[in-house]
């Protein structure tokens, strides 16, 4: 069947022959994207379909016959960190998306997961050629394990090899490179990027053979290309940490075969990059003496791994009619309902004074359990007094100044214990306080000190009188 290629408003769906600046039927502007259309000769009446424009029926099968893939189908990476986050290993057949701003170590990453899978590789460079990815390989070690290399950009030849060579996992970097003859977009545009992406994933379903991606990121950290990217793959990886900074966070944003919760923390080195075991023991500083003022340890939990990490704030008198809020490693917004809270439920005047809020070791962190340490170094820093040395916190906070109870706590509050901290503010256990309450066993009172040095609270303003002692 001849080949056409059309262009399609991604807003609205309206199709033309040639890209025009603004779609003539919704009005948005830069929304035609070129794709590749079969031309199929229609037979029969309009409004009815012959025989001659069917397509060919396929048996269908009961659930019962489909065979599902077990742990033992998945292929082991040997990295611990990720196989974890994979939900065990990589999947035969899956297709899978990994992204990150440039030089934060996908490539890396992906060249030690084939050192380790050995001849059953195939790596497909449309950025380096077969000498450079050599000696990035020597470099990491793992030149001498036999998987193979082709630096190629072209989509028929890609699949012609692929399906030649028969291997068992594709590595593609990038699908930004690549190009179908079939469209006359340049490489890396809306168009090309999910026709390649399409044609892959059409091969991976029916050959069984896994195809990792590597995907490059704008400037607002989302994937390059069109969003249905994303919804393609099987499983979605971000690689976020500041590249001028030894440790990465290798987080699941969507995976098909297990959590998205999960993360992965590794440190750059110049063997690679290499597992981070116990990540609460990097994040934390080693300071001799007390704590500063404006310094807090938090215990977030990534899928089922406890994780601590401190929190930075500076507060100081402002110059400007409008203070500043700067957030490093937290969402900006965040950051700002935080301080009305403290204005308006805690009584810290923030009305004149910059804030600025650090998060130590280029970790992002988006659970609400740390509203409670961002709030508590704010007011620290305010007040110019240290929480303590050996006094950590976690919960999330809402509009009404109360401290909210978050998930897994006794899982954080154990691991809080085990790293020796002997203050741990947290939220008040409602159903345990009932419990002992019609049991008779404990009051039912907040702020006060319960086993293991624990200390729940109900407010923000009680977490600040507790924290600030």
């Amino acid at each position: 069947m001849a080949v056409k290629t059309l262009f399609v408003c991604s807003n609205c769906g309206h199709e033309e022959r040639k890209w025009l600046g603004r779609c003539p039927e919704c009005g948005e502007w830069s929304t035609f994207v070129e794709e590749a259309r079969e031309e199929k000769k229609t037979v029969g009446f309009a409004g009815r379909i012959s025989k001659g424009s069917r397509g060919t029926a396929k048996k269908t099968l009961s659930l019962s016959e489909v065979k599902e893939t077990d742990a033992k189908s998945r292929m082991e990476t040997g990295i611990g960190e990720l196989d974890r986050i994979l939900g065990g290993g990589i999947v035969p057949g899956s297709m899978v998306l990994v992204g990150g701003e440039p030089g934060v170590g996908k490539s890396t990453l992906l060249l030690q997961v084939m050192g380790r899978l050995g001849e059953s590789c195939l790596m497909i460079s449309g950025e380096e050629s077969p000498r450079q990815v050599a000696m990035s390989a020597k470099r990491l070690g793992v030149s001498e394990t036999g998987f193979r290399v082709l630096s190629e950009t072209d989509l028929d030849i890609i699949e012609a090899t692929i399906l030649d060579e028969r291997p068992e996992v594709v590595v593609v970097d990038s699908i930004q490179t690549l190009y179908s003859p079939e469209l006359t977009g340049a490489p890396g545009g809306v168009g090309q990027v999910r026709e390649c992406a399409a044609r892959l994933m059409r091969l991976a379903k029916s050959e069984g053979i896994a195809i990792i991606l590597v995907g490059h990121v704008t400037k607002d950290g989302s994937i390059a290309g069109p969003r249905v990217l994303e919804h393609m793959v099987d499983t979605v990886l971000q690689f976020e940490g500041d590249r001028f900074q030894a440790f990465r966070v290798l987080r699941a944003l969507k995976n098909r075969f297990g959590s998205t919760n999960e993360i992965g923390v590794f440190e750059m080195t110049g063997r690679g990059m290499e597992e981070v075991e116990d990540p609460s023991a990097f994040f934390l500083s080693r300071r001799e003496g007390a704590m500063p003022s404006g310094v807090v340890t938090v215990c977030l939990l990534e899928g089922t791994r406890p994780m601590l990490v401190e929190i930075e704030s500076l507060v100081a008198p402002s110059p400007l009619a409008m203070p500043r809020r700067v957030a490093n490693g937290l969402d900006n917004g965040r950051v700002n309902m935080l301080c009305a809270v403290l204005s308006r439920r805690a009584g810290l005047n923030l009305a004149d004074q910059d804030v600025y809020v650090n998060v130590t070791g280029g970790v992002r962190v988006e659970e609400p359990a740390a509203d409670l340490g961002v709030a508590l170094a704010i007011a620290s820093a305010l007040r110019d007094r240290p929480v303590g040395k050996g006094a950590a916190c976690f919960g999330e906070i809402g509009l009404t100044g109360d401290v909210r109870f978050v998930p897994g706590a006794d899982r954080r509050a154990s691991e809080l214990i085990k790293m020796g901290f002997a203050r741990i503010i947290r939220p008040e256990n409602i159903e345990k306080r009932r419990k002992n309450a019609r049991s008779g066993a404990g009051k039912d009172g907040s702020g006060e000190r319960g086993e293991n040095g624990l200390l729940e609270v109900k407010t923000l303003e009680e977490a600040v009188a507790v924290a600030l002692l």
